[in-house]
């Protein structure tokens, strides 16, 4: 994946993005040469300020995917997965290429009585295979396992219009955290769609907050692995990009997300919820009545938005000079952590590194890329440290 860097403020600043031409750091620096606002500490070395990507730390969800488990390479292997992307490399291409065939392989029945699979992903697949049809929840529940084994973080959550005497009920679906795009964002499995904005991918807060501003008048509904924008669904009678973005007025997400690798033991229920202005004054419905205050004192709430949209894969990167030496320190969130790496220059090569290590200066500058990378080799989103000669 590519990264983009521009100059704004005598600030090295990043964009998280696929698309564009990289401006080389090497050429910035003469930019910075000239005359530009830097971060000082003591020796001969300088830090120039870089806008990498914001760290959120995980505070609240408990659980994730074990990608050491047998399972996810059986999955893998047993429904022929790699067949799918066609030599596909752009990680959000491959998402979406998944996601099709998800769609295309689980036929929707949303009023059968009798579900077969037990609600497993991998028995969900082979009775979808024999033609069997299934409900959003069964959509959730293989997507969280299919993308989880190739190491995109993706959790599961439920939400519902709830308006009083308009739609209601209850929608499973999933956010993946895209590297790429360095967010979370909605990939609803059953209906094989999301939101953008500005060609972004957008997460359920955003989607909701769209909705509650302008019933999400400023936002395109996108169908498939080729991004088409539509305004209604003719597959599901032509419900509209309006009615499809209510769906998230009152999501819930859940905190334990090993519902692959632990099913079909008991899993927690625990969600967590944020609560704004419209959740304290606003009343859900379901099934045309209020939900009980016992139902919300099961979640958790919290009013920071970073605690729902904190930051997988993303490096802290800490970094100071001393002397001739530059002192490093890496944390970050990773689920299923297999090592940092490090590589100097735009065109070095990647090698792993431990959290704390120093690295001796030399040159008239020096420029370092960071990345975490998973047990499924998936890298995560770009940091980078620069160190000029004063």
């Amino acid at each position: 994946m590519r990264r983009q860097y521009f100059v704004k403020g005598g600030t090295v600043k990043r964009k998280c993005s696929h698309v564009g031409n990289v401006f080389l750091l090497i050429f910035v620096f003469f930019l910075f040469m000239a005359g530009s606002s830097c971060t000082s500490d003591k020796g001969g070395y300088q830090l120039l300020e870089v806008e990498n990507p914001e760290y959120y730390p995980n505070t609240e969800f408990k659980s994730f995917e074990d990608l050491t488990s047998p399972k996810f390479a059986h999955l893998i292997e047993k429904f022929r997965l790699d067949t799918i992307f066609h030599g596909e490399t752009d990680e959000f291409k491959r998402i979406l290429l998944l996601r099709d065939w998800m769609k295309s392989t689980i036929k929707i029945e949303d009023f059968n009585p009798h579900y077969p699979g037990g609600d497993y992903a991998e028995t969900i697949l082979d009775f979808a295979l024999k033609g069997e049809g299934f409900h959003c929840a069964h959509f959730m529940r293989v997507q969280n396992a299919i993308m989880n084994s190739y190491g995109y973080v993706t959790r599961v959550l439920n939400s519902g219009p709830g308006a009083k005497g308009g739609p209601d009920g209850n929608h499973g679906i999933n956010e993946i955290w895209s590297n790429q795009y360095c967010k979370w964002f909605l990939s609803d499995a059953k209906y094989n769609h999301h939101f953008e904005k500005d060609g972004i991918p957008l997460s359920v807060l955003e989607i909701r907050e769209e909705f509650l501003k302008n019933k999400a008048a400023d936002i395109v509904l996108v169908k498939g692995p080729d991004r088409t924008p539509i305004e209604f669904d003719p597959e599901f009678d032509s419900k509209t990009k309006e009615r499809f973005a209510q769906t998230y007025t009152w999501p819930r997400w859940y905190l334990y997300g090993n519902r692959y690798t632990i099913y079909p033991e008991e899993y927690n229920h625990l969600s967590i919820a944020y609560v704004d202005d419209f959740f304290s004054s606003s009343i859900y419905y379901r099934d045309g009545k209020p939900v009980s205050q016992e139902v919300f004192d099961w979640w958790v709430k919290t009013k920071d938005k970073k605690v729902i949209e904190w930051t997988p894969n993303v490096l802290k990167v800490t970094a100071k000079v001393d002397g001739e030496k530059l002192n490093i320190h890496i944390a970050s969130d990773t689920p299923n952590l297999k090592e940092y790496q490090m590589k100097e220059g735009v065109s070095g090569l990647w090698m792993p590194v431990n959290e704390k290590f120093d690295l001796n200066l030399s040159k008239n500058n020096h420029i370092y890329f960071f990345r975490s990378v998973n047990l499924a080799n998936a890298t995560g989103p770009e940091s980078v440290v620069v160190a000029v000669k004063k």
